[in-house]
């Protein structure tokens, strides 16, 4: 797993690059959470192919116990990937309604992330 800091208007992104699974378990998200805080980042960019797919199915718990998390620490995220594979209209919802937020975004690209999270 590689850190790319993007800093946009004095606010430093991190960017989370990996070729592998980072988020499996809440917990997961929890220690990428705090290691990125502890870093002093406010605001990260996570991929959708670096985090589990029982994310996305929201029976799991595992998206709402990590975004919590987020929110709990004022750390704004974005989530860069393609949504339209996911046909359940409560994870669309679910997006929806955490775009309009401003504190979650789910994205189709990081310069689309970058510019909300700025």
């Amino acid at each position: 797993m590689k850190i790319e800091t993007h800093i946009i208007n004095e606010t430093r992104i991190a960017e989370i690059i990996s070729d592998t699974t980072v988020i499996e378990t809440a917990e997961d998200g929890l220690d990428l959470l705090g290691n990125l805080y502890y870093q002093d980042f406010g605001t990260i960019i996570l991929h959708e192919k670096n985090i589990t797919p029982s994310f996305f199915d929201l029976k799991t718990g595992i998206a709402g116990e990590i975004l919590q998390k987020f929110s709990n620490y004022r750390v704004r995220l974005a989530i860069v990937g393609d949504f339209s594979n996911y046909q359940s209209k409560s994870i669309k919802d679910f997006i929806f309604e955490s775009n309009k937020t401003g504190q979650i975004h789910f994205v189709s690209s990081t310069s689309e992330a970058l510019g909300k999270l700025s």
